[in-house]
């Protein structure tokens, strides 16, 4: 079975919430919001760089249904 995710995707997930245990990880472009909170929230940040950089990560599900 394929893998959903890329190896280093994971990694910029993983990334990204270590950032956000230290209290380093910020919100909103170029990181010009508040301190992320929320594990949730960390978990967001990392996949949408991921995104960015072009690697594996799956379509974000809409809201509407």
């Amino acid at each position: 079975m394929a893998r959903k995710y890329s190896k280093s995707a994971s990694r910029d997930v993983e990334r990204a919430v270590t950032k956000e245990k230290k209290g380093t990880l910020k919100s909103g472009k170029d990181g010009k919001g508040g301190t992320v909170k929320s594990r949730k929230q960390a978990i967001a940040i990392g996949l949408s760089e991921a995104r960015k950089k072009g690697k594996k990560v799956p379509k974000k599900k809409s809201s509407r249904k």
